[in-house]
């Protein structure tokens, strides 16, 4: 399956859109789209391990869902709990396949047993290295900016570096990111055509992809036909 494609973007990371509208067409709540949209990205996962792909971000909350109902938040929060929990009783099997499992985004207002997940499963899965997979949690890309330039002042502030050292690569060492490459292609199902607020540092050279599928209906085809957008992309980074 590896040799599906002459080659592949290093860095995938997908906008997970569509959850809600999804239910909402079918008659259901809305954290059913939620549930079907959770095994999708199961789903998804092993299907770009297979291919081949070496880091893929899938964007779950933002800082911004916090604003949705009570009812929808906890909901959602209920299925990262259950996720976190079956990660663990499926720790033999995450082993086999190579899932680096990274969160990304601020702890900070997060549910205590969730975190306290989170830091296990990362834990459990740090030396693995078939697929990098970032989660972003409770991530805002404006608030990780200003987290990384607090990051810096604290440095310039002790003495330990001066303003002249402060440089890009400075600022991207200090992202949830930090060590990864930037995305190569970012893809955002549901007819939506916004970053709204995701990885806005690291998409300054992205390739973007928009589909008009829902993500609980999204599936492997649709991520071949991304990747195959994207091979026919013209990448100059600014050069002619």
């Amino acid at each position: 399956m590896k040799n599906k494609f002459p080659f592949l973007p290093k860095h995938i990371a997908i906008i997970m859109d569509g959850n809600g509208r999804w239910a909402k067409k079918r008659g259901l709540e809305r954290t059913e789209g939620h549930k079907v949209g959770a095994e999708v990205f199961r789903k998804i996962c092993q299907y770009a391990s297979d291919l081949g792909i070496e880091y893929m971000t899938f964007y779950a909350f933002s800082t911004e869902n916090w604003k949705r109902s009570a009812t929808e938040v906890e909901k959602i929060m209920d299925l990262l709990r259950a996720y976190l929990g079956e990660m663990q009783e499926r720790e033999e099997e995450n082993e086999d396949a190579g899932y680096n499992i990274h969160f990304i985004g601020s702890r900070e207002g997060m549910p205590e047993d969730i975190t306290t997940l989170m830091d296990i499963v990362e834990a459990r899965s740090s030396d693995k290295n078939k697929i990098h997979i970032n989660i972003a949690v409770n991530y805002g890309g404006r608030a990780e900016i200003v987290k990384s330039v607090k990051d810096i002042a604290k440095r310039l502030q002790s003495g330990e570096i001066s303003v002249e050292d402060i440089t890009e690569e400075m600022l991207s060492e200090n992202l949830y990111t930090a060590g990864q490459p930037d995305p190569d292609l970012i893809i955002r199902p549901s007819g939506e055509q916004r970053l709204s607020n995701f990885l806005i540092w690291q998409a300054a050279y992205a390739e973007f992809y928009y589909d008009d599928v829902m993500w609980p209906d999204y599936t492997g085809e649709d991520l071949d036909r991304a990747i195959e957008a994207y091979l026919k992309r013209n990448r100059r980074f600014g050069g002619v």
